[in-house]
C-alpha cells in the first residue's frame, strides 16, 4: 500500500530481459515493495546505490515502458502520514498527455484516458498519474485535468510531461469498492 507520495526521482541504469535497475538513495530491504512510475514492484537486489526489480510480462502490458527517470515510493508503514490517498501500485491503464499549459508557478495538464478508467474519475476526486497522488481539477468525456504545484513539478517526473507522452493511471480503489457493492 502506497500513498501517491513520490520519495525520490530516480535514473534508469539499465532494463534488460525483465530487470530494471534504477539509481536510488532510498534504503528498502530485498522484498520490500516499492512503487515505481506507480507500479507496485518488489525489491530482488540492492548494493551500491541501486534497486533492482523483475518486472512481469503482465506489468509491460498493463503500463507505459520505462523512461530514464522514475518516481519511487516506499510501501507505507504503520504510523506514517497519508499525505496522498489510497494507492495499490497496480496500473489499471496508461493515459496520454494532451495538453501542457502554464499557469503560474504551476501547470495545468489534460490527460486523455480510457473510458474504463474515466468511469472512475470525479472532479475534485484522486488519481494517481505515474505513481504520484493528484486531485482532479475538471472532467471531460475523454479525459481530465489535474494542476501540478512546483513542487511536484520539481520533485517528480511529471515536471518533463509533454503532450503526447503516455502516463501510468491507477483510479482510487475506493470508487471500485462502492461500485461492486452496489452492484449487488
Amino acid at each position: 500500500m502506497f500513498t501517491g507520495i513520490v520519495r525520490e526521482r530516480a535514473k534508469v541504469s539499465s532494463f534488460d530481459d525483465g530487470r530494471l535497475v534504477v539509481e536510488s538513495s532510498l534504503d528498502p530491504a530485498v522484498g520490500d515493495s516499492v512503487a515505481v512510475d506507480g507500479v507496485c514492484l518488489t525489491v530482488a537486489e540492492r548494493a551500491n546505490g541501486s534497486l533492482e526489480f523483475d518486472v512481469m510480462p503482465e506489468t509491460l502490458q498493463r503500463a507505459k515502458p520505462f523512461g530514464t527517470e522514475v518516481n519511487l515510493e516506499t510501501a507505507l508503514r504503520a504510523g506514517d502520514p497519508l499525505g496522498g490517498h489510497y494507492v495499490q501500485g497496480h496500473v489499471d491503464g496508461v493515459g496520454r498527455v494532451r495538453t501542457v499549459e502554464p499557469e503560474g508557478d504551476s501547470r495545468r495538464v489534460t490527460i486523455e484516458a480510457p473510458s474504463e478508467i474515466l468511469r472512475y474519475a470525479v472532479e475534485k476526486g484522486s488519481i494517481t498519474v505515474d505513481g504520484v497522488s493528484l486531485t482532479i481539477t475538471a472532467l471531460t468525456e475523454d479525459a481530465f485535468e489535474v494542476a501540478l504545484v512546483r513542487h511536484t513539478l520539481d520533485a517528480t517526473t511529471l515536471g518533463s510531461l509533454d503532450p503526447g507522452d503516455g502516463v501510468n493511471l491507477e483510479v482510487d480503489v475506493l470508487a471500485k469498492y462502492v461500485e461492486r457493492l452496489a452492484a449487488r
